[in-house]
């Protein structure tokens, strides 16, 4: 039977269930998912006021922050917890959407709460997303299908928000018109090739991307590229509507984190968004780099792509030699009132 997880917003697209407690197969052995009343994978139930001496932080972001393939404790967000004494995380992950669908998750939601730091874990595949007008899925039996979700457009230097009330349901690949076929989110490009290196597997496959000059994201080489434009206006919108300061965090596929492709261009790109004011760039690459690259491996799993338990708890310390100066600043404020 397939287990439901989540259900229809008109705006954001989809939230998860609310007050879901159930657990997923996995190639791990399985894990638990959990849900609060709000309709996110969050231990916390969200309440708008901040507690007293509790520093607060929203976090924004896909299946990685989300905790796809973990179960909650293990998520860097809940991990953070434990490393920044008196601090909470409301996790705002959702799996599957991009940094846009997250902006609406802040306009739409998250915004009502009071908080002190805000964290937009940016998955780097997101540059693909914002563009994309309809996600490619599979069912539990392997069909795929395909779900619209909303989008913005850049006309006149302004964004516009289109594709909203978000249809129901899931459509067959065949029913969409060819207009729309090339804003179809397939999860990666030269997709043929990936199949191929796929079922090879472990040290060839590596060569093989290595050989070939594969590039997964080759969208960030263009810095006035369509992807990028967009993508870079969406995060300076959404920034410049926060009281309090932000961090922008771009979390490496494992193409860059096992170093079988160049991470140059992407790292670049991200550098542009620290001129923005109120934010803060935290680029967590060199902290997996230090790890022996016969080490990184392990920071997925064996089939999916998706953090372990292990690349959680990294990204988690390296994420809060971030956090703690905001926290260490929040407190001497507190203290000099």
């Amino acid at each position: 039977m397939e287990i439901q997880l989540f259900q229809h917003h008109p705006v954001i697209g989809y939230t998860f269930i609310p007050n879901l407690k159930t657990r997923i197969e996995h190639e791990s052995g399985g894990y638990l998912v959990g849900t609060n009343g709000a309709g996110f994978r969050c231990e916390h139930e969200f309440e708008k006021a901040k507690t007293d001496g509790i520093f607060r932080i929203l976090l924004f972001g896909d299946s990685f922050t989300a905790g796809d393939a973990v179960s909650n404790k293990y998520r860097f967000g809940d991990v953070l917890e434990t490393l920044i004494p008196n601090s909470e995380v409301y996790n705002f992950g959702l799996p599957g959407t991009g940094t846009d669908q997250h902006y609406l998750v802040w306009r739409e939601i998250a915004r009502e709460y009071e908080h002190d730091l805000v964290v937009i874990a940016a998955q780097v595949e997101n540059i693909r997303r914002v563009v994309a007008r309809h996600r490619l899925s599979a069912t539990a039996s392997g069909k795929q299908v395909l779900f619209a979700k909303p989008y913005f457009e850049l006309i006149d230097g302004e964004l516009e928000l289109k594709g909203v009330p978000v249809p129901k349901g899931a459509v067959s690949p065949d029913e969409l018109p060819e207009s729309e076929r090339e804003f179809v989110d397939q999860g990666g490009r030269m997709l043929w090739l990936r199949s191929l290196v796929n079922k090879m597997g472990g040290p060839i496959k590596d060569i093989a991307q290595r050989v070939s000059g594969y590039q997964p994201l080759p969208e960030y080489d263009d810095p006035n590229g369509r992807e990028w434009t967009l993508m870079k206006a969406i995060i300076a919108k959404w920034t410049g509507e926060f009281f309090t300061s932000a961090i922008v965090m771009p979390l490496p596929i494992y193409h860059y984190i096992e170093e079988t492709a160049s991470s140059d261009a992407y790292r670049e790109r991200f550098r542009e968004l620290a001129g923005l004011p109120g934010v803060t760039l935290h680029d967590p690459l060199l902290d997996y780099l230090v790890v022996p690259k016969a080490e990184r491996r392990a920071f997925r799993f064996a089939a999916d792509i998706h953090p372990t338990p292990s690349h959680h708890r990294l990204l988690a310390e390296s994420l809060a030699k971030a956090v703690r100066s905001f926290v260490d600043g929040a407190v001497e404020g507190a203290a000099a009132k």
